[in-house]
């Protein structure tokens, strides 16, 4: 797959100076190409179907529902993800940022805090993919699927609205958001490999 990138900043002027500063979090969705990937695939005709969501550029906070093995994709529930690692190393994908206030990344994190302390309650909504397929929400108390995940932590800002249940939103929903900013498309090994060339850190530009 070809490589693609995109690449955006937040500026602010302060006595002739720019400022460069960086508040965002990031959308990961991908495609693993696992036997459970494809039947999913199957049904839904998108490039990616698993969704993730990070507080850092570098990908080294990685946040989803998901498989807790590699070998077995039933058995399912929150997980921090290692995108360098096991299923992801030959993984394709898109990234995207969304920037954020330093209030509503806080309650971001307060909200997957949460949930990362009662993990052994949480489990994945397999029964929810089926809601998606028949287009009929199916809410369960403590269990998500990738999306339905990533899309509640989403919730937790302000400026962004979803126009159906929750329950129902898709990778594919995730991408269509008006509001993301694209930074890269390809091999998930190439994104890791250039992240370097990739990064903007904070930084004084004469106006």
């Amino acid at each position: 797959m070809s490589e693609k990138y995109g690449c955006e900043c937040d500026m602010e002027i302060n006595e002739g100076w720019i400022i460069m500063r960086e508040k965002k979090i990031y959308i990961l969705l991908t495609d693993t190409g696992t036997l459970f990937t494809k039947l999913i695939k199957l049904f839904t005709k998108k490039p990616y179907n698993h969704a993730s969501i990070s507080f850092d550029c570098e990908l080294s906070e990685v946040y989803s529902f998901g498989r807790k093995t590699a070998k077995n994709p039933f058995i399912g529930g929150f997980v921090k993800e290692d995108v360098k690692r096991g299923l992801f190393k030959q993984a394709d994908c898109i990234i995207y940022s969304y920037t954020v206030t330093e209030v509503e990344k806080k309650k971001m994190r307060n909200c997957i805090n949460e949930i990362e302390k009662q993990k052994g309650e949480y489990r994945y909504n397999f029964i929810g993919l089926f809601g998606v397929m028949f287009n009929k929400p199916m809410r369960r108390k403590k269990a998500f699927f990738c999306s339905q995940f990533v899309a509640s932590v989403l919730k937790e800002c302000d400026s962004i609205y979803f126009e159906k249940p929750l329950s129902l939103i898709s990778p594919d929903d995730l991408q269509q958001l008006s509001t993301l900013h694209f930074v890269y498309e390809g091999e998930l090994a190439g994104y890791h490999k250039n992240k370097e060339e990739l990064r903007v850190p904070a930084r004084l530009i004469p106006a």
